[in-house]
């Protein structure tokens, strides 16, 4: 990648987390393998996982995620949606991991049914973008008062589930 560009790995099976995970760091780190390997770590004599999907396609739950970011001693960290986002020291946030919810279609049928979806948001050269992996390209939220009072992002804070990645 060279300076100035921005990392963004899009969607594919159910990998979002590792997406999200790849997108906040900006760099390819995990793959199915190392989040699987996460999940064996965690539930170590468990037939089934709880911590991924069954058909073995992803789907992994945030204890794969603070694992993974503990593995780059980075911390997740539940934001209280009672607090304001105004509250952040910026200069300490790597980015942010939302788990938000997610339409779910087979091809271009829509399904009435909504599913939970990983994404990341993230600062690069100043700016910040929306790095979720359905997107085709980054989009670009702005600065950091455009992040905090959401006028440009396609994010609504409070809606959500955020992690902080320190």
């Amino acid at each position: 990648m060279s300076e100035g560009e921005v990392f963004h790995e899009k969607q594919r099976l159910e990998l979002c987390a590792i997406h999200a995970l790849n997108n906040v760091l900006q760099e390819r780190v995990f793959t199915k393998e190392t989040a699987d390997d996460i999940c064996k770590r965690l539930a170590p004599q468990c037939v089934v996982n709880p911590h991924r999907s069954v058909l073995g396609t992803g789907n992994y739950d945030v204890n794969v995620i603070m694992a993974a970011l503990q593995s780059r001693e980075l911390a997740a960290v539940w934001w209280d949606k009672r607090r304001t986002v105004q509250s952040l020291v910026m200069s300490k946030v790597q980015g942010f991991i939302l788990n938000v919810p997610s339409r779910v279609s087979l091809g271009i049928v829509s399904l009435p049914l909504r599913r939970r979806h990983w994404l990341a948001v993230r600062q690069v050269n100043g700016q910040y973008y929306n790095l979720d992996s359905k997107l085709k390209s980054p989009v670009c939220i702005g600065g950091e008062a455009e992040l905090r009072y959401g006028t440009r992002t396609c994010v609504t804070w409070v809606l959500h589930h955020l992690f902080v990645c320190l």
